[in-house]
């Protein structure tokens, strides 16, 4: 996604997004779902809190997705809704939502990834749904979240960082 996010969380809508990915959770035997911003801006966390630093995985998140619609377009596809990564312990199940954000669930091997696969895609519906009805809301003139300017840069700082760049 190209420019900074026009959009805004209302409280209602907060708790919207977290009862829906709380119900997930429960569901698919997940450890935590997380809400990213194409942009690489953490929008929500529910479920067991993360051990890592959440700045840095939310643009790495951003910069993840952004790569493979890439790909994606390299091998004639518009794009790839959904990712998967599977590691000893612990895997990542990402998911577009409206274009503009990024669902990410965290996993082990208490649950699978076909019970992960199943459950999310009620919840990429209803967000996608939540998601367009707040971009278009956001898009009839009232005051909107804005990312500030500095934010991509200071993320891609980060990256460098994490990598020793």
């Amino acid at each position: 996604m190209s420019g900074a996010s026009s959009w805004s969380f209302r409280e209602e809508d907060a708790l919207r997004i977290q009862g829906i990915l709380a119900g997930f959770l429960g569901e698919a035997g997940a450890r935590t779902a997380l809400l990213v911003d194409r942009t690489g801006q953490m929008l929500a966390s529910v479920g067991e809190n993360p051990e890592f630093d959440p700045v840095a995985f939310a643009s790495l998140t951003a910069a993840d997705f952004s790569a493979n619609d890439q790909l994606a377009r390299m091998l004639g596809e518009p794009e790839f809704g959904a990712l998967f990564h599977q590691g000893e312990r612990e895997s990542l199940y990402l998911a577009d939502i409206a274009r503009r954000v990024i669902l990410v669930i965290l996993f082990d091997n208490r649950t699978t990834l076909g019970l992960v696969k199943l459950r999310v895609r009620s919840v990429v519906r209803a967000l996608s749904e939540l998601f367009t009805e707040l971009f278009d809301r956001d898009n009839s003139g009232e005051p909107a979240f804005q990312v500030e300017e500095g934010f991509l840069g200071e993320a891609e700082d980060e990256i460098d960082k994490l990598f020793g760049v």
